[in-house]
């Protein structure tokens, strides 16, 4: 029999909210610890499983622990490295699961977990860009990190005022998720970084953002995108490890989670009206959710125009307060361009106004996606509208910008943008 207590940081403070017990991932079910339950500010851990006394069926616990592990070929190296099955998510869990996401942490009854910074060589940075997933999976081991995604990445702490970078070790925060170029899609982190900033200046909430040179020159090898945690928030009066001061955990979950979907299906499949069902969790569940639901159609509509057609229900995530009560949309995470590439899908993650491919959806597409999130269709295309006329100002300036900075590729995936992306039908 296997149990694993689940852990959640609230104000700073780590809780025993529950327990996932079984005799292996096939079975496991997760139910809520009685003692947490009796709390009067408890709150669930996930939309998908709110409070009761009840365990959750083995699918529903599956759906949601295993969102918090990372996928494809970095998820195969993890099991590798762990000597686990690849389908065993809950001993990869236990594995990894000393930093997550947002605010939980697995671990045993009676388990003691250290935590420390370990100071980063430039030959190490350059390495884990240089070497890709493979590097991001050993350091991802070695830190016990969990961090949901096909590509490789790994969360580091970053000293701002030195300029230094730290690997964190056991139960230690990272600061920044660092991302390796992607060796079959050419210049992979301009890209990103060209459509994060283009975002920013058409009013999409992003977190900050930065191109990270591992050495001298700015080729593909050489290069990572830092990306500062929006979960991760220094307090008045900050514990310290290491010299460091260690930033709070805020809780989050994706909206896979959030509806109790597999991972697998994050792309949405015939029938499931993913665009809806994202707009009623907001209408439900936030905190405001008539500006949520506004921030929320924006990126929907910026993700169109810039053709990313990865754009699924696990790259949208919410936002939860540090008491847990409150919740919102997090700021938006993962822009790419997948336009830009031949090798890419024109067929969107999930259906707007009852069109999939990039080429056919256009402004009626939105009017009709507009009923659909239940919003009103005037200032629902007054929007859609101001985000198109600001976008080619703002992905020019941003191109711009990155140019100066020594990025030239930024210029001619700008010219793929507009050839390419959801704009060319506007």
């Amino acid at each position: 029999m296997k149990r694993y207590l689940i852990h959640m940081e609230r104000e700073g403070r780590m809780i025993p909210v529950g327990e996932i017990c079984g005799e292996d991932h096939r079975t496991a079910v997760f139910s809520y610890l009685q003692a947490y339950l009796q709390q009067p500010d408890a709150v669930p851990v996930s939309l998908s499983l709110p409070l009761q006394e009840e365990p959750f069926a083995p699918e529903r616990t599956r759906n949601f622990f295993e969102g918090l592990l990372p996928e494809g070929f970095t998820r195969r190296s993890v099991a590798q490295w762990l000597r686990l099955g690849e389908e065993d998510y809950l001993s990869i869990l236990h594995g990894l699961g000393r930093e997550c996401l947002g605010a939980l942490r697995v671990c045993e009854e009676g388990e003691r977990t250290e935590a420390s910074y370990e100071k980063i060589t430039r030959e190490q940075v350059r390495a884990l860009a240089a070497e890709g997933a493979t590097r991001s999976t050993e350091l991802v081991t070695r830190s016990h990190l969990s961090l949901t995604g096909a590509s490789g990445k790994v969360g580091l702490y970053y000293a701002g005022q030195e300029g230094n970078w730290y690997l964190p070790k056991g139960s230690a925060p990272s600061t920044h998720i660092v991302k390796q170029s992607h060796v079959r899609l050419q210049e992979i982190v301009t890209n990103e970084q060209l459509c994060m900033r283009t975002a920013g200046k058409c009013g999409i909430e992003v977190p900050d953002s930065f191109i990270l040179r591992a050495a001298e020159g700015t080729g593909e090898a050489e290069v990572l995108f830092a990306t500062q945690r929006y979960d991760r928030v220094f307090g008045r009066d900050p514990e310290m490890i290491d010299g460091l001061p260690c930033p709070l955990r805020l809780h989050q979950e994706d909206m896979a989670q959030a509806m109790g979907i597999p991972a697998a299906d994050e792309y949405e499949p015939a029938g499931e009206q993913y665009l809806h069902r994202m707009f009623d969790i907001l209408r439900l569940y936030a905190s405001d959710p008539v500006r949520d639901m506004l921030r929320l159609w924006d990126l929907i509509v910026f993700h169109y125009l810039v053709g990313n057609t990865d754009a699924h229900v696990k790259n949208y995530s919410l936002l939860y307060s540090a008491d847990g009560h409150a919740l919102r949309l997090a700021p938006a995470y993962d822009i790419v361009s997948t336009a830009v590439y031949e090798s890419s899908t024109r067929e969107m993650a999930f259906r707007i106004g009852g069109d999939l491919t990039l080429d056919r959806i256009d402004r009626a597409s939105f009017r009709r996606a507009a009923g659909e999130a239940g919003l009103g269709g005037r200032i629902a295309l007054q929007r859609f509208d101001t985000i198109a006329m600001r976008f080619r100002d703002a992905l020019q300036e941003s191109a711009g910008e990155l140019e100066e900075e020594g990025f030239a590729g930024a210029g001619r995936i700008e010219e793929r943008i507009l050839r390419n992306g959801g704009i060319t039908r506007v």
